[in-house]
């Protein structure tokens, strides 16, 4: 009798760790592996750095995270990321729709040009109806999406002259990702496109390989491309690029529900300040980025919305074209949500 009580009280203590959708922290990583594509001082690494630093609190160290930039899980290679994420070579990402893409056709949505405006745009995207949406498609593919960041507005920079034209950009080598779409864009403003990962772009544009590249105004700074002979920048924000913090479906499944809620709240916190870095220093209110640049020799061009218009011109078959390609229904919920907006 007293050996059947023994073992009827251990049973008792064991089966809640057995619970269905309980996991045992015993049976967590010693260490989970985050991929990004840029480290700090970037606001992406320091979103990816914040999200890691986030869950080891908020868990009480029972989930640690490393961070691994310049995407070297995948030897650099930014558009095979989601593949090895959905294959459980990495565990967490800070990734890019731009990257992403290649595998999730519909994420070529914010790569329409001169679909998003200004920041409410995009806000009425990522927060709106259209970014559930395209969080539920990212669900069915082996992945858990937390919440939305920002890489921000891309704007285009050459060594050669002012860009107030598309016939400004003619001949213009200009550095691309790997994204067909991106491809099509600068084709049809007469450029000619050379796709290449940013860890290959730099020392490109140091050498005069390619004369230009574009990417948001964080980048421009941080990675110091004043000096790769990048002196002339346009403002024309034709595409932005948001950022996702995923984690891998079985990852999240090995979690206990209590830290699923603790990685999810790290992830919103850590992505909030993520935008906020982001949008630092460019907008109206706030324009020291800006004059940060300029202080360096750089000519900046701001775009009228006549000039504006005649880039959407040039490109609207390229976005007629893969309106049809990433969803005509998508793409019209998403004109829908920006209208409302403004």
């Amino acid at each position: 009798m007293k050996a059947l009580l023994a073992g009827l009280a251990l049973a008792a203590m064991v089966a809640p760790a057995m619970l269905p959708g309980k996991a045992d922290a015993a049976d967590y990583k010693a260490e989970y592996k985050l991929s990004t594509v840029l480290g700090k001082p970037f606001p992406w690494g320091v979103g990816g750095d914040r999200w890691a630093e986030l869950i080891k609190e908020k868990t009480g160290g029972r989930i640690t995270v490393k961070m691994y930039p310049g995407t070297s899980l995948v030897n650099g290679d930014q558009t095979k990321e989601f593949t090895a994420l959905r294959q459980g070579v990495i565990d967490l990402a800070v990734g890019s729709t731009i990257n992403w893409s290649p595998q999730v056709r519909e994420l070529n949505l914010f790569s329409l040009p001169f679909l998003m405006p200004d920041h409410k745009a995009i806000d009425a995207l990522t927060q709106g109806p259209v970014g559930k949406q395209l969080f539920e498609l990212l669900s069915t593919k082996d992945v858990v999406p937390l919440a939305w960041g920002e890489n921000g507005f891309r704007e285009i920079s050459n060594s050669k002259r002012p860009i107030r034209t598309p016939d400004d950009l003619k001949g213009l080598k200009i550095r691309v990702v790997g994204s067909p779409l991106f491809l099509d864009t600068m084709t049809a403003l007469g450029a000619n496109p050379t796709q290449m990962s940013w860890a290959d772009a730099q020392p490109a544009l140091s050498t005069g390989a390619v004369d230009g590249q574009e990417n948001p105004l964080a980048v421009f700074v941080a990675a110091k491309l004043p000096t790769l002979g990048q002196k002339h920048l346009t403002l024309w924000g034709y595409v932005a690029d948001p950022l996702i913090f995923v984690v891998n479906k079985e990852v999240w499944a090995s979690w206990s529900k209590e830290d699923q809620e603790a990685v999810r709240a790290a992830a919103l916190q850590a992505a909030a300040e993520e935008i906020a870095i982001s949008r630092k220093g460019i907008t109206a209110a706030d324009d020291s980025l800006l004059k940060d640049i300029a202080a360096q020799g750089v000519e900046v061009v701001q775009l009228t919305p006549e000039q504006q218009k005649a880039f959407q011109a040039a490109t609207r078959s390229v976005y007629d074209k893969w309106a049809k390609q990433i969803g005509p229904d998508l793409v019209k919920a998403a004109e829908t949500s920006i209208a409302g907006a403004r």
